[in-house]
């Protein structure tokens, strides 16, 4: 089958998943049955009813069936990814450890289990047991040799400048973003707050990937991939939620132009020696730099050295000598001065640099 997409499929996820092109996706969400073992149904103490998952897409006869369906779903996904792909699992206590097992036996290599921390759990009615207010995904490479994308400095942005920790508080899908049936109940039981899948294309998807949903159920992961400017490839069985999910798709204007782009990182923007800052005029043999607040000094020689008199090397090793520390990034730590003396990192100049150079 020839690899069509930005569409929504309907059909058995591990046939349609079968026909797919080998490594043809960047990025595999999935949000499986849970495999609940429901005993019955669940009332709260006035008696009414909980509208709970029941459905027959969430029951399997014993344990070896569901981890033989997980062993099937998962070996189609590890197929099409990308040797640089990876995939999310979304799961709750009733299955995530499996899939988990499950995924090391594939050979993918997980990288971060991320903890969904419900702000309005549902209560657990019965007493018996904690209120359970989280979900677990794993986020795993195809393998161990997987440079999967990871947008730090993005996430650090997005988290107020902060590392993005690996608890995110997020609250269920409720009020206009949850999708009803014809009669106004909950379409589905376990629709996912596209907040969610948001955060996850930001962190590991850039502009133009291809995502896949092998479980994509009313098409949260679609929307948020349309709206995020990526492509996607919904499976999903039920008639029902496959016409919610065109119907939700249709309604959607994706992000485009500059708002679309995401901060850099870093480690990924071209390498700039700093003899270039020299050969180009940014800065001058017999120049000074400053430690930040002028504790230290030191003169730039002719080969892009530094030198404090009786100390010389380069911009990272002096920076890591003068403050007796057994490394430094001398683009942050030495300064230089402007025409009305005020001191900026040289990592400005390089900046600068690139932009001129067009290296961004």
């Amino acid at each position: 089958m020839e690899l069509q997409k930005n569409v929504i499929m309907q059909g058995d996820c591990i046939d349609i998943l079968s026909r797919l092109p080998d490594k043809s996706v960047d990025l595999v969400f999935a949000d499986p049955p849970y495999n609940l073992q429901l005993g019955g149904g669940l009332t709260r103490p006035d008696q009414s009813v909980v509208d709970g998952v029941d459905d027959d897409w969430d029951k399997f006869d014993s344990f070896d069936a569901y981890d033989l369906f997980c062993h099937q779903w998962l070996e189609e996904c590890r197929r099409v990814l990308k040797d640089d792909g990876a995939i999310w699992v979304i799961g709750s206590y009733h299955n995530i450890f499996r899939v988990g097992a499950i995924l090391q036996d594939q050979g993918f290599w997980i990288q971060n289990d991320v903890i969904w921390l419900k702000s309005n759990p549902m209560p657990n009615f019965k007493g018996t047991r904690f209120q359970n207010a989280h979900e677990t995904l794993i986020w795993a490479g195809k393998s161990e040799q997987s440079k999967c994308t990871f947008n730090y400095d993005a996430l650090k942005v997005f988290n107020d400048d902060k590392q993005m920790r690996s608890d995110w508080l997020i609250p269920l899908c409720t009020g206009g973003e949850r999708l009803k049936d014809e009669d106004g109940k909950k379409a589905h039981p376990t629709q996912k707050p596209e907040s969610l899948l948001q955060r996850v294309l930001l962190a590991t998807t850039n502009p133009g990937d291809t995502v896949l949903d092998p479980f994509s159920g009313t098409g949260t992961t679609a929307a948020a991939a349309k709206r995020l400017g990526r492509n996607f490839i919904g499976i999903e069985r039920d008639e029902a939620y496959v016409r919610l999910s065109r119907a939700r798709l249709k309604a959607i204007e994706p992000i485009e132009g500059a708002v679309l782009e995401t901060e850099k990182s870093k480690k990924s923007l071209p390498r700039v020696p700093f003899g270039a800052l020299l050969e180009s005029g940014w800065l001058k043999p017999g120049d000074r730099l400053f430690s930040p607040q002028r504790r230290y000094q030191a003169r730039i020689r002719v080969d892009g050295s530094l030198t404090t008199g009786t100390v010389s090397g380069s911009i990272h090793r002096l920076g890591a000598h003068v403050q007796q520390a057994p490394a430094c990034n001398g683009w942050t730590y030495w300064h230089f001065e402007d025409p009305k003396r005020n001191l900026a990192p040289i990592d400005l100049l390089r900046r600068r640099y690139r932009e001129e150079m067009g290296l961004n």
